[in-house]
């Protein structure tokens, strides 16, 4: 059962399990020992010659009463505290191994699907495993323990309680392994539906200006509504399982009882004695129905719990090896294309890149040019180890990435993205990103040598300032300023520069270019560039087409040998 995965999850807490155990027998002692009371007052205290008798009988019921009242709230508190400990700890990690997946498990998989996991999942699982396992483990030792007490009251009598109860068992197994699919389907339709929510709010700007409000909103109904038809099935499924619990149980029950009243009518049984039974009997068919509706309600849990399973133990095609290698002290910043070839997992017959074989000296500024599709950006991708290529290797200050951990590859990386993400949260915890121990000095120098230090002081709470999500309260040029502090901050040997400037302004541009030649200097630096004027003091122009190198040297060379770099050149210059 996929629950039985939330046992590593209880096991660092089992002390708090113990004492919420331990209250729960003692409080179920106390419930239990309830009808053994009525019995005897029913039998001998009603006869007594006096008074006192019954006051003792009573006392003792308010005793019982206190010591169930105290230890039944002990036992909610460490329940509650461990469903709600467990379902953090859950929550946490499947988000941290959500967030160190490879871009191929983002290919196939919607965040807002994720996202829903994280919430609407979880929150089944916060039921069961809080309240949902109070009632479950209440019910289930009160169930044992009233059977085993209606045996020891009237064997007979038990006996026909044994005959019956398969027969009320069996349908709600049954039933209740539907709810289970039903409610797995359901969450399903929740997930697909908050998956289309979040694509479109992010992108809440372009569903405005192509005027696609009622087109969106038309898809997101559809979607809801089949969550809402999935809902009612397991709806009809839930209250189909609860007429088959609750109506066979007590209908069991009447009929043992009935058997009862007719053996006190015989003289085969006391009052007292049948009094005891009923309220065993009682406890038998509440603690059953009980169980029986947190059954479907576990059913409900165990389709969510194999959905977050699917996530805990989804594989990340890029991982680090078992003996990684350790990239040298020395920062250098050489770069090893190695006749490298790759296809995305989407187009696996489609090569992105073809026999790329490439060198990049120490502290060289080299750009890619070539038409969309070309393979630039995949080059960056491979390089950052975001991807492993089908053939060929990377190697960087002598060492195959392959074999190293992705992480020190990446420390030695800093990318200076065409669309900078900016975070919800403050212009200093945003360039914090390039370096998360840094000092809140580092960071104000990193923004000051980026050009950013200005215009960040006069936002209304500096440095504090939050900056909206996705940096709605910047513009497009402070955004690449933060991104180019971010680079700063990290400080390493390679800089790739993703059409850094392309979508800005000329006066941002030219802030942007004086922050990046700073950055640029002694690091080997990678851009790629649709403008020519960016790269036109590059060391070496690296010119791609279909995933291919098909020429590589300077500007004037190219303009003179290469027909396609003439034509970009002849298209943005006038020149041949």
């Amino acid at each position: 059962m996929p629950l039985r995965a939330l046992a590593s999850f209880i096991r660092p807490y089992l002390g708090t399990l113990f004492l919420a155990m331990g209250a729960l027998f003692v409080a179920s002692g106390a419930f239990l020992a309830l009808p053994v009371a009525v019995r005897y007052v029913i039998d001998f205290g009603f006869s007594a010659a006096d008074a006192a008798t019954i006051d003792r009988y009573f006392i003792f019921f308010l005793g019982i009463a206190l010591l169930f009242g105290l230890f039944g709230a002990a036992r909610t508190y460490f329940i509650n505290l461990l469903g709600e400990r467990v379902v953090a700890d859950l929550r946490n990690a499947v988000y941290r191994h959500v967030i160190r997946m490879d871009l191929t498990f983002f290919e196939i998989t919607k965040t807002g699907e994720v996202l829903s996991r994280l919430t609407a999942d979880t929150t089944l699982i916060q039921s069961i495993s809080g309240v949902g396992l109070s009632i479950i483990l209440r019910s289930s030792i009160q169930f044992g323990g009233a059977l085993v007490l209606l045996a020891i009251t009237n064997v007979r009598l038990m006996g026909y309680i044994l005959l019956l109860l398969p027969a009320v068992l069996v349908p709600i197994l049954a039933v209740g392994r539907w709810v289970r699919s039903l409610s797995r389907d359901s969450q399903a339709r929740i997930a697909e539906a908050s998956g289309l929510a979040g694509e479109t709010l992010n992108a809440v700007q372009t569903v405005q200006a192509f005027t696609a409000e009622e087109l969106v909103s038309r898809r997101f109904g559809a979607m809801v509504l089949a969550s809402f038809e999935t809902a009612v099935r397991r709806i009809k499924a839930r209250a189909l399982f609860s007429i088959a619990a609750t109506s066979g149980l007590f209908a069991a029950l009447i009929a043992v009882l009935w058997i009862g009243a007719r053996a006190v009518l015989g003289g085969e049984m006391t009052g007292g004695e049948l009094g005891q039974f009923v309220l065993y009997a009682m406890f038998v068919a509440i603690s059953a129905a009980s169980l029986s509706e947190v059954w479907g309600e576990l059913q409900q849990a165990a389709g969510a719990m194999e959905r977050l399973m699917e996530l805990l133990n989804a594989e990340p095609a890029i991982k680090t090896p078992e003996n990684p290698i350790a990239m040298p002290d020395t920062r250098e910043g050489r770069i090893r294309f190695d006749r490298v070839s790759f296809s995305y997992p989407s187009r696996p017959d489609t090569a992105a890149i073809h026999d790329f074989d490439l060198e990049i000296a120490p502290g060289e500024k080299v750009a890619f040019v070539g038409p969309s599709g070309a393979g630039k950006s995949t080059a960056f991708l491979l390089l950052m180890r975001f991807y492993a290529p089908h053939a060929g290797r990377i190697v960087i200050d002598g060492v195959d990435i392959a074999g190293a951990r992705p992480e020190d590859v990446r420390a030695r990386i800093a990318i200076v993205p065409q669309e900078t993400m900016i975070f919800g949260a403050s212009a200093r915890e945003n360039i914090r990103f390039g370096k998360p121990g840094a000092t809140d000095a580092e960071i104000e120098a990193a923004a000051s040598a980026a050009g950013a230090d200005e215009f960040i002081r006069q936002l209304p709470e500096g440095y504090n300032s939050f900056l909206g999500e996705r940096g709605t309260r910047l513009s497009g040029g402070q955004k690449q300023r933060i991104a180019v502090a971010r680079a700063i901050l990290k400080d390493p040997p390679i800089l790739l520069l993703d059409e850094a400037t392309s979508s800005l302004d000329a006066q941002s541009e030219r802030l942007i270019q004086e922050a990046l030649g700073r950055l640029e200097k002694d690091r080997t630096t990678i851009v790629i560039a649709h403008r020519l004027a960016t790269v036109l003091k590059s060391d070496r122009i690296v010119v791609m087409d279909k995933g291919r190198i098909i020429d590589v040297g300077r500007h004037e060379e190219l303009v003179r040998n290469n027909p396609l770099y003439a034509r970009f050149a002849e298209l943005q210059f006038g020149e041949l």
